[in-house]
């Protein structure tokens, strides 16, 4: 079975830094996609950011460009999210999520990926 563990989560001040890991298993495929997600309570679950297996490619929501870096170990199957000079709306719950139908990352939505995370928390304070 597929499985996603996200870890990394916890409670900085704004500012800061974290650092997210996603390490999938229980599939061979090369080619992928793999999005990490957000959900602040009372709000929508929302895309941050995906990453295709195939060429690196990866797509970025407005309000973390240039302070979030998605980046893969395809070897490991692991996938991470660097956050730099976090906010606090920064502030969710972060899942990340597996497309094994298709490899591109120009366009993420919520309805995409299959196979999802347990979650990990991130909170900012002010």
């Amino acid at each position: 079975d597929v499985q996603l563990q996200a870890s990394g989560g916890g409670v900085v001040q704004a500012g800061g830094s974290l650092r997210l890991s996603c390490a999938a298993s229980g599939f061979t495929d090369d080619d992928y996609t793999i999005g990490w997600f957000r959900q602040a309570p009372g709000k929508e679950r929302e895309g941050v950011s995906c990453i295709s297996s195939s060429d690196g490619s990866r797509t970025y929501v407005d309000s973390v460009k240039g302070r979030f870096t998605m980046s893969s170990d395809n070897a490991k199957k692991t996938v991470y999210l660097q956050m730099n000079s976090l906010k606090p709306e920064d502030t969710a719950v972060y899942y990340c999520a597996l497309d094994l139908q298709w490899s591109g990352a120009n366009y993420c939505p919520v309805g995409r990926f299959g196979s999802w995370g347990q979650g990990t928390q991130v909170t900012v304070s002010s």
